[in-house]
């Protein structure tokens, strides 16, 4: 297969004495050379499920045969997503739950880093600013095999850490070519008859088109169509009331996220009032952090939909 390698881990199955191997089979984009691997037949591996918070990294502990690979991957155009995607879908395909699946600054950066295992360096490195994780898990009956990726980037090499163990037969993957991951899908203009017809429709409507920084209250310059169209239908009769909801998706913990979609509810009502001249009397703000999701939080796409501003009709007359 032209530009793709296999990459082949091990899960071991006793059957009479005898111990035979099944392989799980997964390809990923560009020239994929394996750099390092280690195996243990008995011993507990500390499986992330969750960002780094209160000075942890949230784990459950699992036990079996575990192996751990570095896989060095060259190509033109790489990136994180690029690498990781292919590897999440292929799971998924096979039946992998996923457990946990994040980017850098949401795993925790620095502290998610170096509070979970990753093979020394020059087989695997990681660039703080830029990698991605993702822990998977497969039930089978009582057993169970466990999955986690750690890839990263530096000018056009990738570098992915897998890490299996299960003591239970894994299905051998069959995959195509994989192509090439669709880049996310810009914010669209937004047509303001619309938005305002489900807001009076719906009684509430989300502002699709704002832009946070990950992590960050500060809404980027714009401008933005939804807040000109919301600021019409305020500026045209003063009893019109709004609530602006902040939503986030569940990277961290309830506090944190509910004091951050605070902050970015709050942003966007000072916008309304500084650029639109939208009276302060006819809004208020709030935030719900993680607690109203419209989407699952197990994938990028999902948590990037449930990051969001509502306004919400409070008086329409």
């Amino acid at each position: 297969m032209a530009g793709l390698k296999r990459l082949l881990l091990l899960f071991p199955l006793l059957a009479g004495g005898a111990c035979m191997a099944q392989a799980l089979d997964l390809t990923v984009p560009g020239d994929a050379d394996l750099t390092r691997e280690e195996q243990s037949a008995a011993e507990s591996y500390l499986l992330p499920t969750g960002p780094f918070a209160d000075g942890k990294v949230p784990s459950i502990d699992v036990e079996g045969l575990v192996t751990r690979q570095a896989w060095r991957i060259e190509g033109e155009g790489l990136t994180t997503l690029k690498l990781l995607t292919p590897l999440r879908d292929q799971l998924q395909e096979a039946g992998y739950e996923i457990l946990f699946d994040c980017a850098d600054r949401e795993c925790g950066g620095f502290d998610f880093r170096f509070n979970i295992s990753v093979l020394p360096a020059p087989d695997m490195f990681v660039d703080l600013f830029d990698f991605r994780f993702l822990s998977a898990r497969k039930k089978d009956g009582a057993a169970a095999e466990y999955v986690s990726c750690l890839v990263s980037l530096t000018g056009e090499t990738g570098y992915l850490q897998l890490v299996t163990v299960g003591g239970g037969q894994a299905p051998t993957i069959e995959i195509g070519e994989i192509g090439a991951v669709t880049p996310a899908t810009p914010p669209q203009p937004v047509e303001a008859a619309k938005l305002i017809e489900q807001l009076l429709g719906q009684g509430h409507v989300v502002l699709p088109d704002l832009e946070f920084d990950s992590g960050s209250a500060a809404l980027a310059e714009g401008p933005y169509d939804s807040l000109a169209a919301l600021a019409a239908f305020l500026n045209a009769d003063a009893a019109r009331r709004i609530a602006l909801v902040g939503h986030t998706d569940t990277v961290g913990g309830l506090d944190p996220n509910v004091a951050l979609s605070r902050r970015r509810a709050a942003s966007v009502l000072e916008r309304l009032v500084s650029r639109y001249e939208v009276p302060r009397a006819q809004m208020e703000s709030n935030g719900m952090g993680y607690l109203s999701p419209v989407a699952p939080n197990t994938t990028e796409a999902g948590r990037e939909t449930n990051r969001r501003v509502e306004a919400v009709l409070l008086n329409a007359e």
